[in-house]
């Protein structure tokens, strides 16, 4: 039986639990609150390595709050939250905020999006995309599952 490490979307405590039950509702071993959320989380300093570290796919969207394509394309990526959810995590970090984490990153223009998965990144872009441009980039950027 295989099994997957993951983070808690509430307390963002590092969870393993078994391949066959990634689903919605996995409840964290720590807080015991639902292990995955359907809305994106909110990367910070102190958790981020902790968010891109999981198992699972991670998609983090670099933005601001005064950039007009990152506010267009917020609800594109909420939305693929909810349906993606848990196969692939997701999470926003505000680059004005975060700037460290940004800079590690080599951010120079947003939105931009980068995949994850075991700290390592899969893919990157810049720039918002509309609901199926999106989906299909963020797909084929994913390992193929065994």
């Amino acid at each position: 039986m295989s099994s997957i490490t993951t983070y808690c979307s509430q307390c963002f405590t590092r969870n393993r639990l078994p391949s066959e039950k990634v689903d919605l509702t996995a409840k964290c071993g720590r807080c015991r609150e639902p292990l995955f959320g359907l809305a994106p989380v909110t990367g910070r300093s102190d958790q981020f390595d902790t968010l891109i570290a999981s198992d699972l796919p991670v998609v983090v969207d670099f933005w601001a709050s005064w950039c007009g394509p990152c506010l267009q394309f917020a609800p594109v990526f909420q939305e693929m939250a909810r349906e993606l959810a848990p196969r692939i995590r997701f999470v926003k970090l505000d680059t004005e905020q975060e700037s460290a984490i940004a800079g590690r990153y080599g951010i120079r223009s947003i939105p931009t999006l980068m995949v994850f998965q075991r700290g390592q990144i899969l893919a990157q872009r810049s720039g918002s995309l509309p609901k199926s441009l999106f989906k299909e980039w963020l797909l084929s950027s994913l390992p193929e599952e065994k």
